[in-house]
């Protein structure tokens, strides 16, 4: 189903779709890709929404800073020092998080309208960036298709091309509460991550080196409830693969609702939400951000985040489901 959701200032319109399949119905709004609510049953099978969202679009335009549900590019995470150099040539960018770009800079793909078109239990999302758009170079072509597979579980898959040399990163930036957005903090949800390294960061959230998640408080590697104090990379174990593959798992005891999380990425932030405000609560939510590394177009050594003419970036994450 396709609705008007509001317009914005200039008069430009917004449009909400819902999918709806296998009891879970997710609701994805053109402005900013957002995942606006994620309704999925509970262990006595009754539905509730699961991500942080608003109910209007002054909601999101009035609390920009915390990426509610978007879709985050042309660079997902922080690049250090607002530039990087690519085939010779450097590229400034806005410093809109201290003095790094986050997530593609003061507009980046969360605040844009994107076009849009149904597909089979779905929705493509598309729109073109032009060449300079935030600093970046090139002028990509972008789409994320949102889909529910017959078992109810949320795919996004992006594709981008490129006319010339550039980076791309793109996520998913909802904040997850398995217990309701209004059951407080998520805290104590038990988490599972299948990475045996982060990427160890400095005082401005960069990646300094890898370190071993063994003996830390990194270690996720066997569930455990989650806490706060996280803005950090996970090493995924398996690395870049071309189908998705699951890297980590999401419970919350009280509901029984179960998070599994599968990805083409290699990395996944972890956030937990530490700085969020009114209208909720430092920890109300938890992100996982499955991406490359942060700081990547400045990284050689990290997995490559360049895209070139004739290329195709693909990446894909599905969440799915269940209840115990």
């Amino acid at each position: 189903m396709n609705e008007l959701f509001g317009a914005l200032s200039d008069g430009t319109a917004v449009h909400r779709w819902t999918l709806e399949r296998a009891g879970v119905r997710v609701r994805v709004l053109t402005y900013g890709g957002i995942v606006q609510s994620l309704e999925v049953p509970d262990r006595d099978g009754t539905a509730g929404d699961v991500v942080l969202g608003f109910a209007d679009l002054d909601g999101y335009r009035a609390h920009r800073g915390p990426y509610f549900g978007a879709l985050v590019g042309r660079y997902a995470n922080r690049i250090a020092g607002g530039r990087f150099t690519l085939d010779g040539r450097t590229y400034t960018l806005p410093r809109n998080d201290g003095p790094n770009c986050l997530h593609g800079g003061e507009r980046g793909f969360d605040e844009r309208v994107w076009e849009a078109e149904p597909v089979e239990h779905g929705v493509r999302l598309s729109r073109v960036a032009g060449h300079g758009e935030e600093g970046f170079p090139g002028r990509l072509e972008v789409s994320a298709t949102y889909t529910l597979d017959d078992g109810g579980a949320l795919r996004i898959a992006y594709e981008a091309v490129t006319d010339a040399p550039t980076v791309v990163n793109l996520t998913n930036h909802s904040y997850f509460n398995l217990a309701g957005p209004e059951a407080g903090n998520a805290g104590g949800h038990e988490l599972r991550i299948a990475a045996s390294r982060i990427t160890s960061v400095d005082a401005d959230l960069i990646p300094v080196g890898l370190e071993p998640v063994e003996g830390t408080r990194f270690d996720f590697r066997a569930a455990r409830k989650v806490g706060a104090g996280y803005d950090h990379n996970f090493v995924l174990d398996k690395g870049v693969t071309e189908a998705p593959v699951e890297v980590a798992e999401l419970h919350d005891p009280g509901s029984g609702r179960v998070l599994t999380v599968s990805t083409t990425e290699p990395g996944l932030q972890l956030y937990t939400a530490d700085h969020l405000g009114a209208p909720f609560a430092p920890g109300d939510g938890i992100a996982l951000e499955t991406q490359h590394f942060p700081d990547s177009p400045n990284r050689p050594e990290f997995p490559s985040t360049v895209l070139r003419p004739g290329e195709v970036f693909r990446s894909a994450t599905v969440y799915t489901f269940s209840r115990r």
